[in-house]
């Protein structure tokens, strides 16, 4: 793994308090579908020296309360996890209460954070994700149960802005959060509409800031290198970041983000090629190690690889080649065949994974109607699978 120099620290970012738990520096890793599994979060907490927050992939509350299998092994954390983060994707307050009564109860994990944020047609057809906010009596209500059945565990939100410039909710949600007993909220300054599209809109971060200044707010969209995470908190006031598509590929901006917040911005890591491809080896391993068999966890890798390659020179067969391998000697000795003293490309950082925007936002039949009237939406509405 990349080297790092650690001199002794300088605190200069305020600790974040998420209910009993302190998260300093404030950094958390937002939870994302398919990428955001124990092994990834595994490596960044390496990197991170055990700081920061780290989440898991959305968990569909009626496959939790129906004990999935593949729910069940998605909400398995590793034993130096603390605390265990679990995101709950729910549109029914009764099944949403059920679910944060079972983790409670059964201490699966020590924070619970509701996922309002999700824009993806498969999740905003059914009511839920970003799309749920416009129900204002809704929202309520499911934050309602979330906070009343979690007890003692902090329960906090993640949300966008709304579903496009003219079905704004970010302030009204915020609202609400604050009066059911939300511990902390982060905004992604994007709305539905835009996905992962255009650039994410900071000042609505502070005007959140401003409007609900009892509990903390943290920044979500664009942050792409530890600068940009100062930056935001700087231009913003936020109270720490949570970090999604700037960690693709990249793991080790968690050592950026720890040194960035405790003032060792020459700290930052700046692996060559053959450190990355060392952190590729131990990725896939690791991913074959949690789900049980090593070619499925290599396949589940090979999405990674374009993430880690990005800015070095790789030609374009050996990256089709590596990324259709199937072991991991095949990955270990396709990566040899590079040219491994590589130094960190200038320029490489910048945006990753999905880049889509304008798109349409697929809604329920008549959900624009009534910002206040739920009627028609229930058990039924709900994911019966979890991880987006």
């Amino acid at each position: 793994m990349p080297t790092l120099t650690t001199p002794a620290p300088d605190t200069t970012a305020a600790p974040l308090r998420i209910g009993p738990h302190t998260v300093a520096p404030p950094v958390v890793l937002a939870p994302m579908a398919g990428i955001t599994n124990a092994p990834f979060r595994t490596l960044c907490r390496e990197f991170s020296g055990g700081k920061g927050l780290f989440v898991s992939e959305m968990i569909t509350t009626r496959a939790l309360v129906e004990r999935n299998e593949k729910t069940m092994q998605l909400i398995h954390f590793d034993a130096t996890e603390t605390p265990r983060s679990i995101q709950l994707y729910g549109v029914d307050p009764v099944t949403v209460g059920k679910a944060v009564r079972m983790i409670a109860e059964e201490d699966l994990a020590d924070h619970i954070d509701l996922n309002f944020g999700c824009p993806v047609p498969k999740v905003t057809r059914k009511g839920g994700g970003s799309a749920l906010p416009y129900k204002r009596h809704l929202l309520r209500a499911i934050v309602r149960e979330a906070v009343t059945g979690a007890g003692d565990l902090p329960v906090t939100m993640k949300m966008r802005k709304g579903l496009d410039d003219d079905h704004l909710t970010y302030l009204d949600a915020g609202r609400i959060a604050v009066e059911e007993g939300v511990t902390a909220i982060a905004l992604h300054g994007r709305t539905t509409a835009q996905h992962y599209g255009g650039n994410a809109d900071w000042d609505a971060i502070a005007r959140l800031k401003e409007h609900v200044p009892e509990i903390p707010v943290l920044g979500n969209g664009d942050i792409w290198s530890a600068e940009d995470a100062l930056r935001m908190v700087r231009e913003t006031g936020c109270d720490g970041v949570v970090v999604g598509r700037g960690c693709l590929g990249r793991p080790w901006l968690f050592a950026d983000l720890v040194a960035a917040f405790e003032g060792r911005t020459d700290a930052f890591v700046r692996p060559t090629l053959r450190e990355v491809a060392d952190v590729m080896v131990r990725h896939a391993t690791l991913l074959g190690e949690w789900i049980g068999d090593e070619a499925r966890g290599v396949i589940d890798f090979r999405k990674h690889v374009a993430w880690y390659l990005k800015g070095f020179a790789v030609g374009s067969e050996m990256r089709k080649r590596l990324a259709i391998t199937s072991s991991l000697e095949a990955l270990r000795a396709g990566l040899d065949e590079l040219d491994l003293d590589q130094p960190w490309p200038t320029g490489a950082d910048g945006p990753r994974g999905r880049t889509s925007g304008n798109n349409r936002v697929v809604l329920p039949d008549g959900w624009l109607k009534d910002p206040y009237d739920c009627a028609g939406v229930g058990e039924d509405a709900e994911l019966d699978t979890s991880g987006g």
